[in-house]
């Protein structure tokens, strides 16, 4: 399986593990590439984000729908191995799913979840989504395909940006998204779900206030499975990478790391 990967090395290397991004569903690499990858390389980090089988130019997209969460699991395990070092993992929506599946078999340096799927799955948000748009859910599920959800720029908006972002900015956004994998939505709902106990890896977790998919409750209760707090940025939908005020996202991590003795400024 030939993966999609984007690489970016710093001029001057802090000390401490590489970053490995995980996109959510629908994306694929480029979610990171717009604003993270440069900045975190900027702050000395070397990055990587992956394009999980059958998203961006990775190879399976004839396999998608009946795709797994452990096969996306098994794509992190493999890019996270190539490695010299195990990486940090960042993982946002669905992908935040997929390293919380990892960690229940890897021990990270630490991981970011980034409006990611909760322990307790997707059953709130499909309740959400039958109840809002029911031909739309009703669509879904008769054709096994989740692109119908995302099938318009105006779908796009409501369910993954704030206001605060353009209409053409939101269109451009779109015309990059892509189909998911029906299978995964089903372990997401019930088959598959994330096992807490089972992870021993310190956590951040970080939420959007205007998150159509995950509320904010449900990022609270991620954060209390992990022993840790939420921290959630005001104002932001759930591509909180691709939001106006990424930065104080991207800020935050850094800032994170650097308490976790993760990110040391390079010495001459």
């Amino acid at each position: 399986m030939e993966l999609e990967i984007i690489t970016k090395v710093p001029r001057r290397a802090r000390t401490g593990p590489p970053l490995l991004f995980v996109h959510g569903a629908w994306h694929g690499a480029w979610c990171w590439d717009v604003h993270f990858l440069d900045y975190f390389v900027q702050q000395g980090f070397h990055v990587h984000a992956l394009s999980l089988r059958g998203h961006g130019n990775s190879e399976g997209r004839e396999k998608l729908r009946w795709t797994r969460i452990a096969d996306y699991v098994d794509d992190l395990v493999t890019v996270a191995e190539r490695m010299d070092s195990p990486p940090v993992v960042i993982g946002h929506s669905m992908g935040g799913h997929v390293v919380q599946k990892y960690l229940e078999r890897r021990v990270a340096p630490a991981a970011v979840l980034l409006a990611s799927l909760p322990p307790a799955g997707a059953m709130s948000t499909t309740l959400r989504i039958a109840r809002n748009h029911p031909f739309l859910f009703g669509k879904m599920n008769l054709t096994l395909s989740l692109y119908p959800l995302l099938g318009s720029a105006a779908l796009a908006r409501e369910y993954l940006f704030s206001d605060a972002l353009s209409d053409d900015v939101v269109d451009a956004y779109w015309k990059q998204l892509q189909d998911e994998s029906f299978r995964s939505f089903l372990d997401m709902l019930a088959i598959n779900l994330p096992r807490p106990h089972m992870v021993r890896t310190n956590m951040l977790v970080l939420g959007a206030e205007k998150d159509a998919m995950f509320s904010v409750e449900e990022v609270e209760a991620t954060a209390r499975a992990y022993n840790t707090k939420a921290e959630i940025f005001k104002g932001m939908g759930h591509d909180m990478m691709l939001e106006p005020r990424w930065h104080l996202v991207a800020d935050r991590m850094v800032g994170w790391l650097e308490q976790m003795g993760l990110a040391k400024e390079a010495t001459i």
